[in-house]
């Protein structure tokens, strides 16, 4: 009997002990349930307006098109946080009245739409600083202007060839409404050997596109000048010059991988006859606030060499005088050979305005050959009626009429003076 007892208590302990696991295990599954469960939505959300999320607040917060979201994101609070006392704020924010600060969202300026990410306004994106500058060279057209040319360069080093892309000419002001136009391209000095394009017809505005190839040593690259020479042809197929581009290489960087675009305007060619020593042309400018007289020596033409040679080099020589006495001289690069030489450079003199009246310039084309002396080819002088008179003076009495601004002309050079 004793051991009957002891098996029925062993039987019914064992009972009462899964028993008690099965409840444990039941109470344990459904707590775990209720912690995965979300209140669920009754109504489907309805479409917000953005007016009505945001607020104006700042001229820096962020605004949204109501077509840019459909329909607004709710925040839905856990079951684990039910019961707890929230506050409203007026940013439509809610923490908690206690102090916990893992539960205290961060302060700061936040965006309303804080049901997305409560992401921070840091401010606004500026369009217009991202925009390209807008390209007006084929609108902005000064007055006067006889057409604009675009051309780009490229120089290979390893074969010693400048490449040349005649891309188009605008705005052509030509003889007649109906026209046929092509260019002349030349690399200077050599102006007995160039190359043409293609002609254009019925056009004032003609594309070319075209390629031309100049085969020219390093070394000499960037003594040369480029030319290029815009034609008309008349229905009697005769040519008119409608003008010219002068383009010297000096002061550009030509690389392989560096290729140049460039426009310029087109300018009208001195169609007179060259003086008897030559012309030389350059700008005259006086800024009277600085007291800085401005001297551009642009070029010259109908030069008679003493001897027609690549080895003879010809520079302008720059002097500035007051009375009798000489202030400062300064001398452009020598051109090697040619009798239309092309230099545009620069030069800066400082000048009292109290002194344009006592003050002249003068600009000496000197020719240089090795081993022999230096050559006086001709001789310009520009200043007031006490030194010059005629073009020279005109000249001198329109840089001080127009302070600020370049005023070019060409003038015939002498050999007395």
């Amino acid at each position: 009997t004793e051991q009957a007892v002891a098996v029925a208590g062993g039987v019914i302990g064992g009972i009462l002990l899964f028993v008690l696991i099965g409840i444990t295990a039941y109470l344990l599954w459904k707590k775990f349930c209720c912690l995965l469960s979300y209140e669920k939505l009754t109504s489907p959300v309805k479409t917000t307006n953005a007016n009505a999320i945001f607020q104006d607040q700042s001229a820096s917060e962020i605004q949204l098109k109501s077509t840019s979201r459909s329909r607004g994101v709710p925040f839905i609070i856990p079951p684990t946080l039910h019961g707890r006392d929230w506050i409203n704020l007026t940013n439509e924010e809610q923490i908690q009245e206690d102090s916990d600060p893992y539960m205290i969202p961060q302060p700061g300026p936040r965006s309303s739409f804080h049901s997305l990410a409560g992401a921070y306004v840091v401010g606004t994106i500026n369009p217009e600083l991202y925009k390209f500058p807008e390209d007006k060279s084929e609108t902005d057209f000064p007055e006067g202007n006889i057409g604009r040319l675009w051309f780009s360069i490229e120089y290979e080093q390893e074969s010693e060839r400048l490449l040349v892309s005649l891309i188009k000419v605008r705005k052509l002001q030509p003889p007649a409404d109906s026209c046929s136009l092509f260019v002349k391209i030349y690399l200077l000095p050599d102006e007995r050997s160039y190359l043409q394009s293609k002609t254009k017809r019925k056009t004032l505005n003609p594309q070319f596109d075209e390629n031309f190839v100049f085969q020219v040593s390093s070394k000499m690259l960037l003594q040369r000048t480029l030319k290029f020479l815009v034609y008309h042809v008349d229905k009697q197929k005769k040519h008119h010059l409608l003008g010219q581009v002068i383009f010297p290489l000096k002061n550009e960087t030509l690389t392989d991988d560096n290729k140049l675009v460039i426009w310029r305007d087109l300018e009208k060619e001195n169609l007179e006859p060259p003086s008897d020593y030559g012309d030389i042309q350059f700008s005259l400018s006086y800024n009277d606030y600085l007291g800085r007289l401005t001297v551009v020596v642009l070029r010259a033409r109908g030069l008679k060499l003493q001897e027609e040679s690549h080895a003879a080099s010809v520079y302008v020589k720059v002097s500035l005088m007051n009375h009798n006495k000489f202030i400062k001289s300064k001398k452009t690069a020598a051109v090697l050979g040619s009798p239309n030489p092309v230099y545009n450079e620069t030069f800066s003199f400082k000048a009292d305005q109290t002194e344009l009246d006592t003050a002249r310039l003068s600009l000496s084309v000197l020719q240089s050959i090795k081993g022999e002396k230096t050559h006086l080819l001709g001789r310009v002088v520009v200043g007031p009626f006490m030194y010059t008179r005629g073009k020279e003076l005109e000249h001198w009495n329109e840089m001080i009429s127009k302070p600020k601004e370049l005023v070019k002309r060409w003038h015939a050079l002498c050999h007395s003076m």
